[in-house]
């Protein structure tokens, strides 16, 4: 079920993973992230991750001319995340606040990814998942972030897009360096998710565990 300008509607699933959600066949996000299979449908989310918040990064003003004149809009920069294992950001633009607002966070549904969680700091080494196992660079437009594991109860050490993001994705303790036009915030929290996406497909040492030794 969604509101849309004050009337709930029944969701009525328009791709075949969203059909399969709905019937209860796919029962955790993990199931669909695992595969590669791109959500196309916010309501998955909603359905698969419970509880998901949502915070406002950045809310500008933006111009653009037409034929009928210059347009005047409201762009909105929003993260959605459980606060333990998902994080998204996405924009969304609007003549009214909640338009742009409601743009930005179905945009940011369907750009929800999971955050490979550990402890990489040598610092530390408690091996408990409050940080990230090793150092991973971002970037978006000019900006470009690198975040590096941090000790238990630092917390994270960067600006106040860097807290939401992260925190949004559950990770505790990071340190976050920056270096590009970082005043802009739609770009910054863009950097902080590619980072978490190149995380993702990092090989790690932890990774070989279990694996057989290559014959000589």
């Amino acid at each position: 079920m969604y509101e849309d300008a004050g009337v709930e509607r029944e969701w009525v699933p328009k791709t075949w993973v969203g059909r399969l959600v709905a019937e209860g066949k796919i029962k955790s996000l993990e199931e669909i992230l695992r595969r590669g299979i791109p959500i196309q449908e916010p309501e998955i989310v909603d359905i698969l991750v419970p509880g998901i918040k949502e915070e406002v990064v950045e809310v500008i003003r933006v111009q653009r001319q037409t034929d009928a004149g210059e347009l005047t809009q409201l762009r909105v920069v929003a993260a959605v995340g459980d606060g333990m294992n998902y994080v998204g950001v996405g924009k969304g633009k609007g003549k009214e606040f909640n338009i742009a607002l409601a743009d930005a966070v179905r945009n940011a549904k369907l750009n929800l990814i999971k955050v490979r969680k550990g402890c990489g700091s040598w610092e530390c080494g408690c091996g408990r998942p409050h940080s990230i196992a090793a150092a991973v660079t971002g970037a978006s437009g000019s900006v470009r972030v690198t975040l590096l594991p941090a000790p238990r109860k630092l917390g994270i050490v960067g600006n106040e897009t860097a807290k939401i993001v992260l925190g949004l994705g559950g990770l505790q303790d990071v340190r976050v360096f920056s270096k590009g036009h970082t005043r802009n915030r739609m770009n910054y929290a863009f950097a902080l998710h590619d980072a978490l996406r190149n995380l993702l497909v990092m090989n790690l040492p932890q990774d070989w565990r279990g694996r057989s030794a290559v014959p000589e």
